[in-house]
């Protein structure tokens, strides 16, 4: 670890799955029950802040994706504390290249669902670029290498 901001947690961290739920991506079943799993199948970094006001999670998978992205993925962040999102992420990207060294980092970001009128704006300011997006064209592809 470093010194920093976040904290290790888990998968099943109720503090972590609080924050998860207000996130845009959190998923619910037909009923409209929350689904409290926010970790696909594989490896997976769950970060906390002190606070417990900020969640990031990295997910490194065991098979390969559908989408044929290779590499560390963000699958959710989300930050309601006081510390500019930038700096966690930056903070996070470190954690995550001292798991997995070397590996590229990217995420997803749904424009549609972010209240951003420049979304994604918080990791293009952590050193992120914006390269794509996914097969459907709904999404924007960020990434960030190792330096």
């Amino acid at each position: 670890m470093i010194d920093g901001y976040w904290l290790p947690s888990h998968h099943a961290d109720p503090r972590a799955i609080t924050l998860y739920l207000r996130h845009y991506s959190a998923r619910r079943y037909r009923d409209h029950r929350p689904r409290r799993q926010f970790c696909p199948p594989g490896e997976k970094m769950v970060l906390l802040t002190q606070d417990c006001q900020s969640l990031f999670v990295w997910h490194h998978p065991v098979v390969p994706r559908p989408s044929g992205e290779t590499g560390i993925c963000c699958t959710i962040f989300r930050n309601e504390g006081s510390v500019l999102s930038s700096r966690l992420i930056r903070e996070a990207d470190q954690l995550a290249w001292q798991r997995w060294p070397g590996q590229r980092h990217f995420t997803y970001v749904d424009d549609r669902k972010v209240r951003s009128s420049n979304p994604g704006y918080c990791f293009l300011m952590a050193g992120w670029q914006r390269v794509g997006r996914n097969a459907t064209g709904r999404l924007s592809l960020l990434e960030r290498w190792p330096e």
